[in-house]
């Protein structure tokens, strides 16, 4: 039912001669009282959808994070991401980020098409949590530029209990005010063209009794509620919070529910339901004309008027498509929430910085080579590499093998460069790859050629080499991996 719903708008937000593309985003927040991920997602993620999203970004809370179980997750991947990036890869889509602080999980993974033009990728933490020691509350956040333009997330768990209200927005101001980024163009938070805002936000209903409160769930009345919505409320007297727009609250509260059920606490606290889950957004107010300007100066300085252009010459318009909780999913005392964006923007940039292509034929017989082309000037380092790749990976780090482009380099000219890869480092049972140029400096892949096929060797199965040892040595070539 839901699923159908998110069609239900379909308009244009063009605007004269700056036509724009749009891009299909999907949001999810979830505190997931540290517990073990379910078997499936699919709904979670809308996967039986007809429109599939462009984007994906997940925000966990409350992720299982006792010492042992921590130290275990940094080396590999936690349950979550693996059962999202096993789930979303056979679909074409990788985590292009992801950050983790103790109990609090940020995941982006985008189509696979859209890769080469995310860049400038970069994720922090702030821990507000037990005097900011320990990072049981704060905000984890992934920055980047998406085709050109700016984009934040940033996923929270504020401080809980209903007498916290003014404390869950300082503590918001905090993170906004202290996380800052390596980019010029937008060092903080609020910098950016476009934020998205979400997580277990922990603000409750005040006011209203018991009896009133699961009166209007029961009613599906949510409105009659809303205005003792305490971020509502605090919405008209907080500036940082007026600039954050959100879609209605046509969904029921979404904690706190007794475990495996659709019952609300029933425990001897019997606490208050609340619409503690949220998604919000801001778009960066736009920067006023000069005729508005303060009559002390003598208008807009040199970078706002750069960015006032910019804005105009790349439009970026939002439109919230669907918002809503998923109440099928009953493992945690929280409902996830999901919210559903169209994002029409004009590209800045259409052309990878790298045309990637393999060198006849590749197989674990010869040694192969690279030819790749830079398209357009970037920062290249020492550092940079490109990663051998099975179609449909999972990440980044999730390569076969890979080579240092400066050390590997074995020709060079204007316009195309050779990079040699031993035959050692090439599977053997071979299969369909792609290649990928990853930018140490960017932090991000910035080109990614087209799939081709690995041939699998004739000199292994000559030899005798069963499909089972094959199998254990490209798992061990896979696993060798430095980028976690």
């Amino acid at each position: 039912m839901m699923e159908e719903n998110e069609e239900q708008s379909d308009l244009s937000l063009t605007n004269g001669d700056n036509k724009g593309e749009s891009f299909r985003l999907h949001i999810v927040t979830w505190n997931v009282a540290t517990v073990d991920p379910p078997d499936d997602v699919s709904s979670l993620l809308h996967l039986s959808s007809p429109k599939s999203p462009d984007l994906y970004v997940i925000g966990l809370q409350e992720v299982y994070s006792r010492p042992l179980r921590f130290v275990s997750d940094i080396v590999f991947d936690d349950p979550w991401s693996h059962l999202f990036m096993s789930t979303l890869a056979p679909r074409k889509y990788v985590k292009v980020s992801s950050i983790r602080m103790q109990g609090l999980l940020l995941l982006f993974f985008s189509k696979l098409e859209h890769v080469p033009f995310i860049r400038d990728i970069q994720a922090t933490y702030t821990r507000t949590g037990v005097f900011g020691y320990w990072g049981n509350k704060g905000g984890v956040s992934i920055r980047l530029s998406f085709y050109g333009h700016m984009l934040c997330f940033l996923n929270c768990h504020l401080a809980a209990h209903m007498k916290y209200a003014t404390e869950r927005v300082d503590e918001f101001e905090y993170i906004t005010d202290t996380q800052t980024f390596d980019c010029k163009k937008a060092p903080r938070i609020l910098d950016h063209r476009l934020v998205f805002w979400f997580g277990d936000l922990n603000f409750r209903i005040q006011d209203h009794g018991m009896h009133f409160v699961r009166s209007c769930i029961n009613n599906q009345t949510y409105n009659l509620l809303w205005s003792k919505d305490q971020l509502i409320m605090m919405k008209e007297k907080e500036q940082i919070l007026q600039e954050f727009e959100e879609g209605p609250l046509d969904f029921q509260p979404t904690f706190k529910f007794d475990l495996n059920s659709d019952t609300y606490d029933s425990s001897g606290k019997k606490r208050k339901p609340a619409w503690t889950d949220r998604i919000l957004w801001r778009l960066r107010p736009k920067a006023p004309p000069p005729d508005e300007q303060d009559e002390n100066k003598l208008g807009l300085d040199a970078e706002k008027v750069k960015q006032l252009e910019e804005d105009e010459e790349y439009p970026l318009k939002i439109r919230q498509d669907l918002y809503n909780s998923k109440m099928e999913y009953s493992i945690s005392d929280h409902k996830p929430v999901i919210g559903i964006f169209t994002l029409e923007l004009r590209k800045m940039y259409e052309t990878p910085l790298v045309h990637l292509q393999p060198e006849g034929d590749w197989s674990a017989d010869i040694d192969s080579m690279v030819l790749y082309s830079p398209l357009q000037p970037f920062p290249s380092s020492t550092w940079d590499w490109i990663g051998l790749f099975k179609v449909g990976f999972t990440s980044v780090s999730d390569y076969i093998t890979y080579t240092w482009v400066k050390d590997d380099e074995v020709a060079f000219s204007e316009e195309v460069i050779q990079v040699y890869v031993s035959k050692e480092e090439i599977p053997v049972q071979g299969g369909e790859c792609v290649l990928g140029y990853y930018s140490s400096t960017l932090r991000c892949l910035i080109g990614i050629s087209e799939p081709f096929k690995v041939h699998e060797s004739k000199v292994a199965i000559e030899e005798g080499v069963v499909p089972e040892r094959i199998n254990r040595l490209d798992k061990t070539v896979a696993s060798e991996d430095l980028w976690n």
